[in-house]
């Protein structure tokens, strides 16, 4: 396999938002998403059948106008809706039906809304179906008496105005008249042009006078079309309320609702949090390949073909792990992040895998497990504490299990091993903490030689594999880590083969793993 030195590549500046990754933690934090929405269900469903809509009638309305337009906007419409919400109507209505109650506390109780230029719709709610339809027949007639009032008023006003101004130019008339009969036959002929202003006069005020009249006839004339025209065209009817309807209306609502509130919770949690799921991101922020992935643990209730294959994978891990150890020169410890149990569990298949070769055993340096006082069956692993350990000191293959997680003991994880394998959750470390533990264990001169991953993501495709080229170098003993320019992180120096070194590669991941062969290549 070729191999290049990432020294010399140069570091790509890291997305701001990577989608992939955001998918992939939302998609893990399925439960919580999901219980929202099925909590969203359940509350649309509850508030459908505790808090049902009070008992509801409706009437509609033809209210004619007498300045009607083709072009209306709606404005005369949007009028009568705002009238109809007043308390002078709330308390006519209230009179008719004989009622004492509060007609601001009515208002309340219905709605207009306009759903033409000409159609008015009236909501009434009440305690009962029979309440319902007596106060919107109620208010329905009060609003037609009301405007049928107003519009009858208006013409007769315009007829008023009209005629008062007719008679006002018949006493010009009046006056224009008597001056013509004031003239005589045998007046100087200067005086004919005035006699000639006034017949012009006269005929002028005649005209205008027909005119004001016809004008205030007509205003009369259109009110009995006004008043024709405001009806009501529905008569008041209960709105029938099918429950299964609104149950389903409603849970749908919440289910939405919690849905989408999940989806945004979880995509926030991710971003803040800064968890790494993909494989690439663990591998490049710790600085070692991914060696092996393990699924989560199946229920008792899993179906039986997802029991079998994950004893396989089981199986196909604890080899690959115990190929590792017996290659190794040096002690070999697991070290845990977030799956302490589960971690125990392997590092057991693995000690009993190596009984084959001779003794082993297994140094347990979990914090607050009972990994040493497991029994195992008759000729076992030798399980031990990290005291028993150190104080017994037994002959034979030993391999530690240990921790990285936060309150770690960092200078004690050098008795466990000085090589070690990390066990680590995905999604459970943040990205800083994974830094920590690289830093940490190259400070302890502890190395990494692979990840394994539990509980990783069914869809992730990335490549938990680092390409990076081995050091010619060793380190001298006692020499701190090199350090970026600037206070960056130093890189943890991790053992490739015997005698041979190789460097973490930069904390980018988009940019330091490669995606594919040929990327590799």
């Amino acid at each position: 396999m070729t191999t290049t030195d990432t020294a010399s590549q140069p570091s790509a500046s890291a997305p701001l938002l990577d989608l992939q990754a955001l998918v992939v933690a939302v998609r893990r934090r399925r439960r919580l998403w999901g219980s929202l929405a099925l909590l969203g269900l359940l509350l649309g469903a509850a508030v459908a059948v505790l808090l049902p809509p009070r008992p509801t009638a409706v009437t509609k309305v033809l209210v004619a106008h007498k300045d009607d337009q083709p072009n209306d906007t709606g404005t005369l419409i949007r009028t009568d809706v705002e009238l109809l919400d007043t308390t002078r109507i709330a308390a006519a209505a209230l009179r008719t039906l004989g009622s004492r109650e509060n007609p601001e506390d009515f208002m309340r109780d219905y709605r207009g809304t306009g759903l033409t230029n000409n159609l008015l719709r009236i909501d009434v709610t009440a305690d009962s179906d029979a309440e319902a339809v007596a106060r919107a027949k109620a208010l329905a007639d009060t609003f037609v008496a009301d405007h049928v009032r107003r519009m009858r008023e208006a013409a007769e006003a315009e007829s008023k105005s009209l005629l008062d101004q007719r008679d006002r130019m018949r006493k010009e008339l009046a006056e224009v008249n008597s001056a013509i009969g004031d003239r005589s036959p045998d007046d100087e002929p200067k005086a004919s042009a005035s006699i000639e202003s006034l017949f012009a006069r006269r005929a002028e005020l005649d005209s205008r006078i027909a005119e004001f009249d016809q004008r205030a006839a007509e205003a009369l004339t259109g009110t009995p079309e006004v008043v024709a025209g405001t009806q009501i065209v529905d008569a008041p009817h209960a709105v029938e309320h099918s429950l299964p309807r609104a149950v389903g209306t409603d849970a749908a609502i919440g289910l939405a609702l919690g849905l989408v509130l999940g989806l945004a919770l979880s995509a926030v949690g991710a971003v803040v949090a800064d968890r790494p799921v993909l494989r690439r991101e663990i591998a490049a922020n710790l600085g070692a390949s991914v060696l092996a992935e393990l699924r989560r643990r199946p229920r008792r209730s899993a179906r039986s073909w997802r029991r079998r294959r994950t004893r396989a994978a089981r199986e196909r891990l604890t080899t690959t792990l115990t190929r590792l150890v017996r290659g190794s020169a040096e002690p070999v410890s697991m070290l845990e992040l977030g799956c302490a149990r589960g971690t125990g569990l392997i590092a057991l298949d693995v000690a009993g895998a190596l009984e084959a070769d001779g003794p082993v055993v297994v140094v347990d340096g979990l914090p607050g497990t009972r990994l040493a006082g497991a029994h195992r069956g008759p000729g076992g692993p030798t399980v031990l504490s990290g005291e028993r350990a150190t104080a017994e000191g037994h002959q034979g293959r030993r391999l530690g299990v240990g921790s990285v997680a936060p309150g770690t003991a960092w200078t004690d994880l050098r008795y466990l091993g000085s090589r070690t394998v990390l066990v680590v959750r995905a999604g459970h470390g943040s990205t800083a903490w994974l830094h920590t533990v690289a830093r940490q264990l190259a400070d302890q001169r502890i190395a990494v030689i692979g990840v394994v991953l539990i509980d990783p993501d069914p869809r992730d495709r990335t490549d938990g594999t680092l390409w990076d080229g081995p050091h010619l170098a060793r380190r001298v003993p006692g020499e701190r880590p090199k350090r970026h320019n600037g206070g960056g992180t130093p890189h943890a120096v991790q053992a490739v083969g015997e005698g041979r070194l190789r460097a973490e590669r930069p904390s980018m991941p988009a940019a330091t793993v490669p995606d594919s062969d040929q990327e590799a290549r």
